[in-house]
């Protein structure tokens, strides 16, 4: 198990569920097959730079309160996306020729529960979700933005 993987899965465990204490987050860490020491998980915590506040360990830039101007993700739908729809678990947004990368880097920034991962091409971003009904609900959100 690589250091790369395991910082990974904690990103992962502390993005779907409220983790307060080291000791949850070695238990979470241990249901999924990592096992961990305090220290290392101590030194972990201090890499990836998460801040514990009232809901638990959150990224740093989770952490800050949103701001009332409009996220990059938003900007770039508005400039470069030109369709966005659904096949499955897949969200399939097109855009303008060698736009494909800001928009799948500013959707993976946002931190959608909905999206597990996206795929950018030259003029397509596949978004994976869960599942097809996750895929219409991101597939919701994204031309919320644009209007």
């Amino acid at each position: 198990m690589t250091k790369s993987y395991r910082h990974g899965q904690i990103l992962n465990l502390i993005r779907i569920q409220p983790t307060r204490t080291q000791e949850e987050l070695a238990h979470a860490l241990h249901r999924v097959g990592i096992e961990v020491t305090q220290v290392t998980l101590s030194r972990d915590i201090r890499e990836l730079g998460l801040v514990k506040g009232q809901q638990g360990y959150r990224e740093p830039e989770r952490a800050a309160p949103p701001t009332e101007e409009p996220g990059n993700l938003k900007r770039a739908l508005e400039e470069f996306v030109r369709d966005v729809k659904t096949a499955q678990n897949i969200v399939i947004i097109k855009t303008a020729p060698g736009n494909a990368q800001p928009v799948a880097v500013a959707l993976d920034r946002e931190g959608w529960p909905e999206i597990i991962g996206t795929l950018a091409g030259d003029d397509t971003v596949f978004a994976a979700t869960p599942d097809a009904r996750q895929a219409v609900r991101a597939k919701e959100k994204l031309l919320a933005l644009l209007r």
